[in-house]
């Protein structure tokens, strides 16, 4: 394994259990496991030896190895893919962790370059990805985490309820979380001194909300809106669709 650790790196978790979709990584997206999809979106941002792909299962390692990629095995009691990033700041040393979660095939690797930049700008904040809701059904789907802010861009909350909301109940505007986050070591610290999830965090099942409840703020950073986190079958559906509708209009190109 060989990794520049100058200035940050780009994790990627990827654990194999997942209750609402077995073994997610390993699900094959045109013939491509899920956690190689995410692994190459990355490689066109940043070069191989800034990726590191931490899992807690040999196989996952087993297939990322046979992709020349970087991997480490980390603990399979790690609360949330945060605290597995944590796990390998304690092992990998630099200043601030890219965290690009396993489960986005599609993510935007402009969205990885304006996260590095911003990160580098000011490296002692914690900054999450939104993206704009354009449709009530995404707007109440439970499966999406949604976030409001201030003028600042400091997150005020999170939730997979749908906010912010209004009497006549109808969607006007909103924002979801894009899966990929920017943490300086300290604050990875800070994160894992906690050995149970926050209230919060826990009901919601929103990891970053750790930081709210701890009084620590979190900045919002704009991205765009190409990616899809894998967390249902319908999910899965979705992104397989898109591969397959991409790959035709590149053929079609072609010929």
């Amino acid at each position: 394994m060989h990794l520049n650790k100058k200035d940050f790196i780009v994790v990627i978790p990827a654990r194999l259990k997942s209750g609402r979709l077995p073994e997610k990584p390993l699900k094959k997206i045109s013939g491509i496991p899920m956690i190689i999809r995410t692994y190459k979106q990355c490689l066109k941002a940043v070069s191989k030896d800034k990726i590191l792909i931490a899992t807690d299962d040999k196989k996952i390692k087993k297939i990322c190895e046979t992709y020349d990629a970087n991997v480490v095995m980390t603990s399979k009691n790690c609360l949330t893919g945060t605290d597995r990033v944590t796990e390998v700041s304690k092992k990998i040393k630099t200043e601030v962790y890219i965290n690009v979660q396993g489960d986005e095939p599609l993510f935007n690797p402009n969205d990885i370059k304006k996260l590095i930049k911003a990160s580098l700008k000011k490296r002692k904040e914690i900054i999450t990805g939104y993206t704009e809701i354009k449709n009530k059904n995404m707007f109440f789907d439970i499966n999406v985490p949604k976030v409001v802010f201030n003028s600042d861009n400091n997150l005020i909350y999170a939730s997979r309820a749908p906010i912010p909301f209004n009497k006549k109940k109808k969607f006007i505007f909103g924002y979801r979380q894009v899966c990929a986050y920017a943490f300086p070591k300290k604050m990875l610290k800070l994160f894992s001194s906690k050995k149970k999830k926050t209230k919060l965090e826990n009901i919601e099942d929103i990891e970053y909300l750790r930081f709210l409840e701890m009084g620590v703020k979190v900045k919002c950073l704009k991205m765009s809106d190409n990616s899809i986190a894998v967390d249902t079958p319908h999910d899965l559906k979705k992104v397989i669709q898109k591969v397959k509708n991409s790959e035709k209009k590149i053929f079609r190109h072609k010929y």
